[in-house]
């Protein structure tokens, strides 16, 4: 079945972009599905951009679903990061009569790119459209781990699906393939101490945002670690990013939003970015869609210079360390990018029949403090949460 009954052509007049003589704009490098030129073919190894203006599940955001061609207009005026850019731009999802029917193609296309060993970027729309991308992966039979910049964990507890819904919906399923899910940037007033127990109930991983912004290295590692990263832009402060029904004076910078998407360009195992929530209505001259599409800028620069150094792929490109934690009668064995100089360190499976399953899941990033940490004795705290779920 062909994706292409589920997408529609973008107008030309809605990107405003003007090729230059001057600058190599990155509208000249994106093949385009338009009225006049078609749907241009899916090719390999690529980017792939789809814009889902769907919003019936939004919680007090309405019109978000304008937000797609607003970021194009944005990102197809700024200059081409890297000389290699190339990118297919498949249009529209056609809005189903539900918004059911509407996750249901966005599941095919995810499915349709992803099988195709491409990456995919996902211009929302509403946060709940992160299930639909789940689905994909379902439909691949692919074990995933998502990793959310949100200051929520969208687990409030209702069968219907919304933006504040969603990832409760996905935990729910049966049979189940998230593995593992992380939240960047959560803001403790917005969540509330029995969500906080119940992310680590789950032994899931959140991290407050003063945390991160500490250190955004610890960003890096878990941003590393996702197949789909899912984007809440009301995770940015409302100075950087007004676009937003409820937008919060507290958040990360937009200097943080772009360095978060150069992490996830450069990493060999995302291949579904999600960006969620910007609503032009209430945007400030199109401030927010701006920063976005300069936030999606770093993400191609960094997929155009992604090392390919996962250990497990190349172990050629590592050093290997091991340690042994005598009184936890236990040996972590760390690996270092020669080309990058990241970290990942291995997580043993003990059920054979699993380890074919959880491939994927067994090399696990992780920063130098880490290492530095389970030097003096200590199991991190990320290695303890993954072997509780490859081994209970």
């Amino acid at each position: 079945m062909s994706i292409q009954q589920y997408l529609s052509p973008v107008q030309p007049d809605m990107l405003g972009f003007l090729p230059s003589e001057y600058v190599v704009k990155l509208g000249d490098r994106i093949e385009t599905h338009t009225p006049q030129s078609g749907m241009p073919e899916i090719p390999e190894n690529a980017l792939v951009m789809v814009g889902v203006g769907e919003d019936r599940g939004v919680e007090n955001n309405a019109g978000c679903a304008d937000a797609p061609d607003e970021i194009r207009r944005y990102l197809y005026q700024l200059a081409v990061p890297n000389t290699d850019t190339h990118i297919v731009d498949l249009g529209n999802v056609i809005i189903g009569q539900t918004a059911e029917d509407t996750y249901y193609a966005v599941a095919e296309i995810v499915a349709a790119v992803l099988r195709k060993g491409n990456t995919l970027i996902l211009l929302g729309g509403s946060q709940d459209l992160t299930y639909a991308a789940y689905k994909g992966y379902e439909r691949l039979n692919r074990i995933m781990n998502i990793t959310s910049i949100d200051s929520r964990f969208d687990l409030e507890n209702n069968d219907e699906i919304t933006s504040r819904t969603w990832l409760q919906n996905i935990i729910m399923q049966n049979p189940n393939y998230l593995f593992f899910n992380s939240n960047l940037g959560y803001q403790t007033y917005f969540v509330g101490q029995d969500y906080i127990q119940l992310m680590d109930d789950l032994k899931f991983d959140a991290y407050r945002l003063g945390e991160l912004q500490k250190d955004m290295t610890r960003a890096e590692s878990l941003i590393r670690n996702a197949d789909l990263l899912s984007v809440d832009i009301g995770a940015v402060r409302q100075s950087d990013a007004p676009g937003n029904r409820y937008p919060s004076p507290h958040g990360f910078y937009g200097e943080e939003f772009c360095l978060m998407m150069r992490y996830a360009g450069m990493s060999d195992k995302t291949d579904c970015l999600g960006l969620f929530e910007v609503n032009p209505k209430f945007d400030n001259h199109g401030q927010t869609a701006h920063m976005t599409a300069q936030g999606l800028w770093y993400f191609i620069e960094g997929f155009y210079n992604r090392k390919h150094d996962n250990p497990l792929l190349n172990p050629e490109n590592s050093k290997r360390f091991y340690v042994t934690l005598e009184k936890h009668h236990l040996d972590i064995e760390f690996y270092k990018s020669k080309l990058s100089d990241r970290w990942w360190m291995r997580v043993p499976c003990n059920n054979s029949d699993l380890q074919e399953i959880y491939s994927r899941q067994l090399m696990l990033p992780c920063t130098y403090a880490d290492y530095q940490q389970t030097m003096q004795g200590d199991v991190p705290t990320l290695w303890w949460k993954y072997f509780q779920r490859l081994n209970s």
